[in-house]
């Protein structure tokens, strides 16, 4: 008897199923009938029984779900890494989410001036924020807002140096991971790298000896994610801007990072900030907007009222500009900084890197009896100091007590059963991200706030360990 007569009809399965084309579409949900029937057919065709109509129904269904579900997901972020890079950096703040929400939603005045009628600029929307809490209000600084950090730098040298010289110490010449080199970007903005000094050692006149009749500007780039320790030497960024100054050339600041707080005052390593920059002398200073500022992913550029005009006519800023959805977290976010009392409460990344330790670890232990339920006798599970680090970059060297729920495969040879677990926590509803290290799992619980700490329990029941 030939089986795959038996087969239904795509019609009439899809009449089964009514509720699932109302969620997904018929057209998403008739591709996966057709998928699983095709599958059916195949297997037959190998010797396979009949597939009963409720298994039938069942697979199309969670074809269905797996084909309808977002691709970008929420995550457990869990890695150790607070600023982690392939899980989005900076969460935003409620008041920065509510903003994107409200400027999804309705038109806005974006590129229209409400007091004159007339057409506005969209960078004026933070410009004047920017400036009062760099520079207290100074109407000689500006600032203009592009895609990212990387787009800030080649933007910054195209419009002041493009076909000219720029003079950076060769222990700056970094690359901060997806093939983002200093000297491959000056080359894309058309500008000629002017390297100077040694990997570790440079002093001022090396800058002094640098400057010739090509040279449009000197630039320090913080090395914000790595270290040059043992015998250096680094010129002071002031005595870097006289030196400019006293050629009639800028001095550009690349910050890469870039935070508008005093790290210090909230017991964390301190990070130079813009207004350090400014103070200094720095004529242009560029810095990310979600890194440890707290923000969406931008690039700010801010500086010289006259620079920042001149940067703002180069064709690539409308090439690199944001939205409005982008614009309207970062303006909430940079309000906060108004409020600097109540920063660490309410700015997530700063909330996030000030936990201490003794309050990660009564989290951990709290969570212990259901982790340790969720694995069984597959893994001992623990409670375990650790040490976080801030990310993207930031303070490469620098880390942060923390602690972690640690889980020990009970088997002798513990590769595969590591790999297991970790696969199985990526498989949650909401997937949970950590890391393998020393033979054992590890779930650093310094991202998990409490409010989030009933929804990671209860999808622990729904581990697949086998």
């Amino acid at each position: 008897m030939n089986q795959i007569r038996h087969l239904p009809a795509v019609d009439r399965v899809l009449a089964q199923i009514p509720d699932l084309i109302e969620t997904h579409g018929r057209q998403l949900v008739t591709g996966c009938v057709r998928a699983e029937l095709a599958a059916a057919r195949e297997g037959l065709k190998h010797g396979l029984p009949l597939p009963e109509e409720a298994a039938l129904l069942a697979a199309i269904r969670r074809r269905a779900d797996e084909a309808g579900r977002a691709n970008l997901r929420a995550v457990f972020n869990l890695t150790g890494t607070v600023l982690h890079t392939n899980l989005g950096r900076a969460q935003l703040a409620e008041e920065a989410i509510a903003a994107m929400v409200d400027a999804a939603r309705s038109p806005c005045a974006l590129e229209y001036d409400l007091a004159s009628g007339g057409r506005g600029d969209r960078d004026d929307l933070v410009s004047g924020l920017l400036a009062e809490l760099i520079a207290g209000g100074s109407p000689d600084i500006a600032a203009t807002i592009v895609n990212n950090n990387a787009a800030a730098v080649l933007l910054t040298l195209n419009a002041l140096a493009q076909g000219k010289e720029a003079v950076v110490s060769r222990g700056e010449l970094v690359e901060i991971g997806g093939a983002f080199r200093i000297p491959d970007v000056m080359r894309r903005a058309q500008v000629k790298l002017h390297e100077i000094g040694t990997t570790n050692r440079t002093h001022a006149k090396d800058f002094q000896e640098a400057i010739n009749p090509k040279t449009a500007l000197l630039m320090k780039i913080h090395t914000s994610n790595y270290a040059v320790t043992g015998f250096t030497a680094a010129v002071d960024e002031k005595i870097i801007a006289d030196i400019a100054h006293a050629a009639g050339l800028p001095f550009v600041i690349d910050l890469g990072s870039g935070t508008l707080c005093d790290f210090a005052a909230h017991g964390l390593p301190a990070e130079p900030t813009p207004q350090q920059a400014l103070a200094a002398g720095a004529d242009i200073v560029t810095f990310s907007g979600d890194k440890l500022l707290g923000g969406p992913q931008a690039g700010l550029i801010v500086g010289r009222k006259d620079l920042i005009a001149k940067i703002k006519k180069n064709p690539l800023k409308r090439a690199l500009r944001v939205g409005k959805t982008t614009l309207a977290a970062l303006e909430a976010t940079l309000r906060l900084y108004r409020d600097p009392d109540r920063l660490a409460e309410r700015l997530p990344t700063l909330r996030l890197l000030t936990r201490t330790a003794s309050e990660i670890e009564t989290l951990g232990q709290c969570l212990l009896p259901a982790a340790q339920a969720a694995l069984g006798t597959l893994a001992c599970v623990s409670v375990e100091p650790c040490c976080s680090q801030i990310g993207s970059g930031a303070l490469p060297v620098e880390r942060l007590p923390s602690a972690a729920l640690v889980f020990r495969p009970t088997a002798k040879k513990p590769g595969k059963t590591l790999l297991t677990v970790e696969a199985a926590f990526r498989g949650l509803p909401t997937p949970v991200i950590g890391h393998i290290c020393d033979d054992a799992y590890h779930l650093d619980l310094r991202c998990l706030e409490a409010q989030d700490e009933a929804r990671f329990v209860a999808q622990l029941a729904l581990l697949k360990l086998a």
